[in-house]
């Protein structure tokens, strides 16, 4: 067994750690009405995009995604937060750097005692949910959850969910699809990118991710009989009857979005392993990215 799959098959328990931390109201989270900025890679910006959508839906304040290495600095925010696995990564570093000791900011990391900690007034460790895998799986979910519980969103179902996940059928003949689409809307837009990046990263297929209203503006023009369309929450009205006239196989949104974004890292690691690949060492990609 691969360690992302592993890692993938321990998320249950994560998520219930996630939501025991959640629970002792952990110093640096951002309070209502503050104006925030999230910033991350990869998957991290995928997570902040998720929360930042939850957060301003929840009427708690204006927040704002950023990939670390396009944030503005001269921009005013009360609070920003830095989401990063290792703690490690550059263009993380560098942004807290420059926001240090202007603006409340905090690190939210699997390993707490990387640099990060340094660049930052509080630092959250999920310590429990970090990777061996290069691919993240468990720690971003681990996240997500912390996060959702902090909104003051009820996550006591979300274990159980999490293991339906775990041994519910996968879609179709993954070895007939040639291209992967996933889709969201609002909040679940970030859990889609995020299974895109998930399916490229490990089996290095063509994947692709966009707002449900979006997918009609171009991109359903690639899509075929050998095409698999994954929704994560409702479908916006009419998309899956359009769909289906592609010829393309629509998977909908069973389970809560996230515990479906637990179905979606098993589809990748089991399409990574149909194409003899290790999921857990992908091609050009390490665990944190570094640069001189």
């Amino acid at each position: 067994m691969s360690h992302a799959s592993w890692e993938i098959a321990s998320q249950p328990d994560c998520w219930r750690q996630a939501a025991d931390l959640a629970a002792t109201r952990p110093t640096g989270l951002p309070q209502p009405g503050e104006r925030v900025a999230v910033i991350g890679c990869g998957t991290s910006l995928f997570m902040a995009q998720t929360y930042a959508a939850l957060r301003e839906t929840a009427g708690q304040g204006d927040t704002d995604a950023w990939p670390a290495s396009e944030f503005p600095t001269g921009r005013r925010y009360d609070r920003v937060v830095a989401i990063s696995r290792s703690g490690t990564t550059t263009e993380i570093l560098r942004t807290m750097a420059a926001v240090y000791g202007k603006t409340a900011t905090l690190a939210i990391t699997a390993a707490p005692t990387t640099p990060v900690r340094d660049h930052v007034d509080h630092v959250i460790a999920l310590d429990f949910a970090d990777e061996q895998s290069v691919v993240q799986t468990r720690f971003p979910t681990s996240l997500l959850t912390l996060l959702r519980a902090h909104l003051g969103q009820d996550v006591s179902t979300l274990p159980a969910q999490a293991e339906r996940a775990l041994v519910m059928p996968l879609p179709g003949d993954l070895a007939g699809f040639r291209q992967f689409t996933f889709l969201g809307t609002g909040w679940t837009v970030g859990l889609a990118h995020e299974a895109a990046l998930k399916t490229r990263e490990a089996a290095q297929a063509w994947a692709e991710s966009y707002p449900g209203m979006e997918y009609r503006h171009g991109p359903i023009a690639i899509a075929d009989v050998a095409s698999l369309v994954w929704m994560f929450g409702d479908a916006p009205d009419g998309l899956v009857d359009e769909v289906r006239a592609t010829g393309a196989e629509l998977e909908p949104s069973l389970l809560d979005p996230q515990a479906e974004l637990v179905r979606a890292q098993r589809m990748a690691i089991e399409l990574a392993t149909l194409r003899h690949l290790d999921p857990d060492q992908p091609r050009a990609l390490t665990r944190s990215v570094i640069l001189t």
